[in-house]
């Protein structure tokens, strides 16, 4: 089993020793970082300090260096954006933060995604994402967003403020085997279900799997509504797609 002090980055050592809580959290971190070349831990570090234009020169570098583009993103951009979604699950950084390390993941993925692209590597699925309508918050929907298309979904990202009938018409337009709803608010919940019946009589509904997810959303709720998966945070979304595409 690997120890923390396995782990070359200074900073990554201190960000799981003082900011991780959970035993399968610290474990599974410890095992990851301990098992990478010390280039994709110093992404992960940069991504989570937010320092966009490091992780822009980092990720050029190791690509010049021949190390392959899953790699990075895999080792650096997505273990590195993996800790900054379990510090903003527990409240240790907030929105502007999470903002900041989006735009330095981006900056690495603005190299990342075209080669994948080029090298004809499928995606697991497509995913449409949406803030369910009224809602007009999207800052765990784009985090949600990112992290998929960092693990491979292809997404179609809806915005908003997303009406049933927009999510029928991007259904029946892009197709996706999933669909992700977003809400925030206690009084846009309701708007989930509302959805989910619309599919039903829009004969959409066995045409893809539905996700939910937003700080007030529960599994009873989302059982409730007749969901398929419920995620509590960036993280389990990625983990609730897999599944869902595998059923």
């Amino acid at each position: 089993m690997a120890e923390l002090s396995d782990i070359a980055n200074e900073f990554i050592r201190q960000e799981i020793e003082e900011y991780l809580e959970r035993p399968t959290e610290i474990e599974r971190n410890i095992e990851l970082f301990a098992r990478v070349r010390p280039a994709m831990q110093d992404i992960a570090a940069a991504l989570i300090e937010g320092e966009d234009d490091v992780v822009d020169r980092l990720t050029q570098q190791a690509l010049a260096d021949g190390i392959e583009a899953l790699e990075i993103m895999d080792d650096g951009l997505i273990a590195g954006m993996g800790i900054v979604g379990i510090k903003f699950r527990e409240a240790m950084i907030f929105v502007p933060e999470v903002l900041a390390c989006a735009r330095a993941m981006k900056a690495g993925m603005n190299y990342i995604e075209p080669i994948l692209s080029d090298s004809g590597v499928e995606p697991i699925a497509k995913v449409l994402m949406g803030t369910v309508k009224g809602d007009l918050h999207d800052i765990g929907k784009n985090l949600c967003i990112m992290m998929l298309r960092g693990s491979g979904f292809e997404v179609v990202d809806l915005g908003v403020d997303t009406s049933d009938d927009d999510f029928i018409d991007a259904i029946e337009e892009h197709q996706p085997g999933i669909v992700g709803m977003s809400a925030l608010l206690t009084t846009t919940m309701p708007n989930m279900g509302k959805a989910i019946e619309a599919f039903i009589d829009a004969d959409v509904r066995d045409d893809v799997m539905v996700m939910v997810g937003g700080a007030p959303v529960t599994q009873d709720f989302a059982d409730d509504m007749g969901a398929d998966g419920y995620g509590k945070d960036a993280l389990a979304c990625v983990e609730v797609a897999k599944k869902l595409a595998s059923a």
